[in-house]
């Protein structure tokens, strides 16, 4: 009821580019006023008319396009490389407009934060734009500024999106496998944390913690006294990224020194850390003097736990030697436990994508479009990857493409597998093992600690006079209606065998009326057990 204008709105653009068919599936043909000329179904494919329908409704759907561009393991393959074609090309908001966020941040008068303010935006999203300005005290900052009303737009068109997708779960049956309340749950989180600044804030932090003693990576220093949920203020960055051309002109600048920095700098987030930049293109990339690099834009970030990295590494390890049957327990490893997993078909699968761009020449080889397309092969194995790997198969991709930019014969998988064989060392670390031993010791003292406590409670429930055994079995249902199938013919077999034992004992003791030499009351129990044999006989043939 709250959102029904902006439904009305959705469904008739998604009607206008050929999909009214959908809308009338998930029965809300209603909102539909008339019959709206479109666009020529024969002159788009569907992924490019849905990728059209998403730009012109603005931000909310541009962004989950985005994300289902990472989704390869829930959406066809033509859908995933329309979807890359989307960007944040949204219209520059004029500074009067912006300057009601900043008073909710610093109150009418900016000169009490800013000694100099630029109105005019470094940079414009759908979520927020960027501004150069001086503090008091003289250090040059970025502050990033929420959009007004985003958040309401956010949160509306979610609100709607939700109600679209139960829709499309109840009445569109070929639509479930995508789960696309999965899908919109995930897109929820996602949003929610890259709109509150103050994760954002946070990440940044994190990360400045985590390459404090690195002096070739620069995270810029964010200013948490005059930071908040809509507005970020950081440190500005003397350098140039690498989006631009310029980038790699500068000065001084050695290429291999710059991507060998850029990439320690990325396999240390991901298997020393596990804490890596989810949205590592090249325009959050910064080159800077002295052969450094410099990241920007952490509202989306990926987080890996131990189990998880030590996972990627095998993966690593599996491709180089190309052992597919090791690469798919490692997916299998990775997802939550499934019973109907063919591995040999699995592996014979990823063999089948794999193994023809492997054995030669690896540096013209996509290694992260390939992790990608495995995810594709890992979906219609019923596996279900976790969204933080998805997220890392991502970032592999444009770090391959900015290495490329860098150094045009760049090859990722050596230098992963040089991190990858670093951590498989790190498993023999006396660190490491004492950390294990420390793990082990604590939860076996937790369950010695509880041990006692949760016997005595199963002793006192066995012991209770009203206690008993649960049994659940697989397909309970259909051994019940065979034990009772079986009861029926064993009841009725011993009802005919009686009819036939009293009618031929009558034969014996009655002499009166006779049908065929037989007397009459034999004759109609070995009638009435001949109708009997075959209504039985009938009733199992049925089944």
């Amino acid at each position: 009821m709250q959102n029904a204008a902006r439904l009305r709105t959705i469904v008739s653009v998604f009607a206008r580019y050929g999909f009214q068919n959908v809308a009338e599936r998930i029965r809300l043909g209603r909102f539909l006023i008339e019959r709206l000329s479109g666009i020529d179904d024969e002159k788009f494919t569907p992924a490019e008319r849905l990728r059209m329908a998403f730009e012109e409704l603005g931000p909310t759907f541009v962004k989950l396009g985005q994300l289902l561009a990472t989704r390869p393991d829930l959406v066809p393959e033509e859908f995933v490389e329309e979807f890359k074609r989307l960007h944040d090309q949204v219209a520059t908001l004029p500074f009067a407009n912006m300057r009601e966020t900043l008073h909710e941040q610093y109150g009418p008068d900016l000169s009490r934060v800013f000694s100099e303010f630029d109105e005019a935006p470094i940079g414009a999203a759908s979520i927020a734009q960027v501004y150069r300005a001086v503090l008091r005290d003289g250090s040059n900052v970025v502050v990033k500024v929420q959009r007004p009303g985003i958040l309401e737009v956010i949160r509306n068109d979610v609100g709607v999106l939700y109600f679209l997708a139960e829709r499309l779960h109840a009445f569109v049956p070929e639509a479930a496998v995508f789960n696309p309340v999965g899908i919109v749950d995930e897109f929820f989180k996602t949003l929610e944390l890259e709109t509150n600044f103050v994760v954002e804030a946070n990440n940044i932090r994190r990360f400045q913690q985590n390459f404090r003693d690195d002096p070739t990576v620069k995270i810029p220093h964010v200013y948490s006294e005059f930071s908040g949920k809509k507005v970020v203020v950081l440190e500005a960055l003397q350098g140039v990224p690498l989006s631009q051309p310029s980038s790699l002109l500068q000065t001084g600048l050695d290429r291999t020194a710059v991507m060998r920095a850029g990439i320690r700098c990325y396999f240390k987030q991901v298997f020393v850390h596990g804490f890596f930049h989810g949205d590592l293109h090249a325009g959050n990339l910064f080159i800077l003097p002295d052969n450094r690099i410099g990241l920007i834009d952490f509202g989306i970030v990926g987080r890996l736990n131990r189990r998880v990295r030590d996972s990627i590494a095998n993966m690593f390890v599996a491709l180089y030697t190309e052992d597919y049957e090791r690469l798919a327990y490692e997916y299998v490893e990775a997802a939550p436990f499934s019973d109907q997993i063919d591995i040999d078909q699995f592996a014979k699968d990823l063999q089948d994508l794999l193994a023809p761009h492997f054995g030669l020449n690896l540096k013209n080889v996509d290694l992260g479009r390939l992790l990608m397309g495995s995810t594709a092969v890992a979906a219609r194995h019923k596996l279900v990857l976790p969204s933080e790997l998805m997220l890392f198969f991502k970032s592999i991709v444009t770090v391959e493409g900015m290495g490329r930019v860098i150094q045009s014969d760049f090859d990722l998988l050596p230098h992963a597998l040089e991190f990858a064989g670093e951590l498989v060392s790190a498993k023999t670390d006396p660190q490491r093992w004492k950390e294990d031993a420390l793990g082990f010791g604590r939860d076996s003292a937790i369950l010695l600690k509880t041990l006692p406590r949760q016997l005595r409670q199963f002793v006192r429930r066995v012991n209770h006079p009203d206690f008993a055994f649960r049994l659940s079995l697989v397909e309970l249902e259909e051994v019940k209606r065979s034990m009772e199938s079986s009861s029926n013919i064993i009841f009725l077999g011993l009802v005919i065998g009686s009819l036939i034992v009293s009618g031929s004992a009558l034969m014996f003791l009655e002499r009166g009326h006779l049908v065929f030499d037989i007397p009459v009351l034999s004759a109609i129990f070995f009638g009435m057990a001949g109708a009997l044999g075959l209504a039985a006989f009938r009733n199992y043939m049925k089944k």
